[in-house]
């Protein structure tokens, strides 16, 4: 059987850089940080008092007031990146066979602001359950593309991915999987998450995953820095429209790029501790390149999942040298997530659509926040510290890691 080629013809996204692609991109090359202080609770007490939070959203651009509070905050991230992809696509939904397309959408933890206030509110009662009518249908992950498939009235594949910090690159996969074989002619694909609260964030504390940098947000989220002490909890939303080649040239979209492969693996060593030598890691870019009948020289960029951990960060860059040998040297290597934090299930979908707007522009995206060099990363990788960089790029990589082991990868290459 001859797998169909699939293409990306629309992009959207809501973050903590900007409520649009050309913002995001723009702030993103610019190497502007999104941290700050937390706008959306009292986080006085807390030990991180900070995130890249979404700013200046408002979601009745979108939804009626009345139908936005039938909907958790996720839902309507997911709601608004998903609008501006589909209008960057230019897709008339009435020309297309509604039954071939489809909404596969991840979430590493979906309605928590809608669980958090459903609970807070039965504690401060007098013991007599009164839920909203909505909690459930709120709360639950796969909502969200339930909502998507009913407003464009797609009845092609619909369901949600769970993987953590990968599940938005699952879903890019999934997606990808069901055109490839003709089994769909577009998939609608993403990830959202609306976790800058207070469960999320006290959460995160007591894991020690966070950073405490209090005093300098904006600074906090170093990856492969020598003081890196934890990750910048981000949110936000971001859409691809995934179409296959052939359906996509006779409506006449615009192609930003060919997704080329995807990658799968499990580290199988901790639930939350990456492998120390990144074997996981390695294995699911080999792959991704498997998938994609690629071979190392033909990467230019990865888009790392470069947490700003001080374990995530050596592993992954141990996987690379481990996977691409000698050209390792030759990459262009870096973390937008010390712009934008961790969006955690929506992290592989944002970050998927920096990378094609890698392959797209030719410009690498900087690390941002780099002021002391660690020692224990090869002098000779180049992670691109605090400023863009202009090359070619053919084809560029990108990782994301979820907590229980869950590695995910995508490949997206110019298109022919």
């Amino acid at each position: 059987m001859e797998l169909k080629r699939v293409v990306v013809t629309g992009i959207g996204a809501l973050t903590p850089l900007g409520n649009s692609v050309p913002e995001f991109w723009k702030n993103l090359v610019d190497g502007v940080s999104g941290a700050d202080i937390i706008t959306h609770f009292d986080a006085s007490k807390f030990k991180t008092q900070f995130a890249c939070e979404v700013k200046n959203f408002q979601i009745e651009n979108y939804l009626d007031r009345k139908e936005a509070r039938k909907l958790d905050p996720f839902v309507h991230y997911a709601l608004a990146s998903t609008d501006e992809a589909v209008k960057d696509a230019n897709i008339d939904f009435d020309t297309l066979d509604r039954d071939r397309a489809g909404v596969i959408w991840g979430s590493g933890i979906g309605g928590l602001r809608t669980f958090i206030d459903e609970v807070t509110n039965f504690n401060a009662g007098d013991g007599t359950p009164r839920f909203n009518p909505f909690f459930i249908p709120k709360m639950i992950i796969d909502i969200a593309p339930g909502h998507i498939s009913i407003k464009y009235g797609l009845r092609g594949p619909n369901f949600a991915t769970v993987s953590a910090c990968a599940s938005s690159t699952n879903a890019i996969i999934d997606g990808f999987n069901y055109i490839r074989l003709g089994m769909a002619d577009m998939i609608i694909a993403g990830g959202s998450e609306a976790s800058v609260n207070e469960a999320a964030v006290g959460g995160f504390n007591a894991m020690h995953a966070l950073s405490t940098r209090n005093d300098s947000p904006k600074t906090a989220s170093r990856p492969f820095d020598l003081d890196r002490e934890g990750f910048v909890l981000g949110e936000g939303a971001a859409t691809l429209i995934l179409e296959e080649y052939e359906h996509a040239k006779r409506r006449g979209a615009k192609i930003y790029a060919e997704l080329a492969g995807g990658g799968l693996s499990a580290d199988a060593n901790h639930i939350t501790a990456p492998h120390p030598e990144g074997l996981g890691a390695k294995n699911v870019m080999k792959n991704a390149m498997r998938d994609a009948g690629m071979v190392p020289e033909d990467i230019d960029y990865i888009n790392v999942h470069g947490t700003s951990t001080p374990l995530g960060d050596i592993s992954e860059t141990k996987a690379i040298i481990s996977c691409f040998g000698e050209h390792a040297f030759n990459l262009n290597i870096s973390s937008t997530k010390s712009m934008t934090g961790h969006l955690l299930g929506a992290a592989g979908a944002l970050e998927a659509i920096a990378s094609i707007l890698s392959v797209q522009n030719d410009i690498i995206p900087p690390t941002i926040n780099h002021f002391t060099d660690d020692p224990q990363f090869d002098p000779r990788l180049n992670l691109t510290f605090n400023k863009a960089q202009k090359r070619v790029v053919r084809a560029a990589l990108c990782n994301t890691f979820g907590f229980g082991g869950h590695n995910a990868s995508v490949i997206f290459k110019k298109a022919e």
